[in-house]
Order: structure tokens, then C-alpha cells, then sequence
């Protein structure tokens, strides 16, 4: 992409400037951030009033939380009339079973419509939904 510098392995993390990421829209930015922190061990880089953002310990990426006055949550599945989803997150597993449980310790609740045995849609705290899932296809 232009404007951006090139890949150099010799450069510190902290000084790059590759970074990217997703930002998602929410009521409480910060406890949606607290919420992933705990979700995947990623600490919280970046907290303030209006935002946050966490991020793995290696690489460039990050997900980030913005404030949004008068946020409405998607509905899963898609229902005519209703806030439409955008976007979401999937994240591999090796455990479905413990990975669901750990989101909804957390305060993630789990979707009534599941679409396959693998995956498990969990919707965030704000209401943002998310796939854990299991590979099935990796001889693991």
C-alpha cells in the first residue's frame, strides 16, 4: 500500500509504523476492551474515555473499541428490519467446549442460532457477534 513503509525485520516493534487493525463501535469502549483482554490474553495497549485497544504481544495488529452514542447491536442472525451485521471475529480454538465456557464466564452470551457443530457464535458484551471454532480439517 502507498504511504506505507516496507517490511524490515530489524525494526523494533514499538517503532513501526505497519501497524493495523479493527475498530468496533460499543457503549462502554473500555469494558469491551477489558473483556477481550481477558477473552485472548492480549494486555490493553491503549485506554482512554473514549476508546481502547488490545493487541497480541507479537505483531502489528490490534482491536481496537471506539465510543458510540446511541449504539445499536447487531442482531445474529440477520433479521429484515433490524441492525444488520458488518462484520465479525473468528478465532481458532483447540478446545470449543472450554473456549465457550471461558467467553461466557466473561460475560459473552451464546447465540441461539448456531450454524455448525465446529463453531460456536458467542455475542460480545455489547452485543457484537463472534466465532469460536475448532479446525477440524488439521490433523491436531
Amino acid at each position: 500500500m502507498r504511504g506505507r513503509p516496507g517490511y524490515d525485520p530489524s525494526t523494533p516493534r514499538a517503532a513501526r509504523h505497519d501497524w493495523w487493525g479493527v475498530v468496533l463501535e460499543a457503549p462502554d469502549p473500555r469494558a469491551l476492551a477489558h473483556f477481550y483482554s481477558e477473552l485472548l490474553d492480549w494486555p490493553i495497549v491503549k485506554e482512554d474515555p473514549d476508546g481502547a485497544a488490545v493487541a497480541p504481544p507479537e505483531g502489528v495488529g490490534y482491536l481496537a473499541f471506539q465510543l458510540s452514542d446511541g449504539y445499536v447491536p447487531p442482531v445474529w442472525p440477520a433479521q429484515r428490519g433490524a441492525q444488520r451485521i458488518t462484520m465479525h471475529l473468528d478465532f481458532e480454538v483447540v478446545d470449543l467446549r472450554a473456549a465457550v465456557v471461558h467467553a461466557l464466564e466473561l460475560g459473552g452470551r451464546e447465540a441461539d442460532h448456531q450454524p455448525q457443530d465446529n463453531v460456536r457464535v458467542i455475542l460480545d458484551p455489547a452485543g457484537h457477534p463472534f466465532c469460536l471454532y475448532r479446525d477440524e480439517t488439521s490433523s491436531g
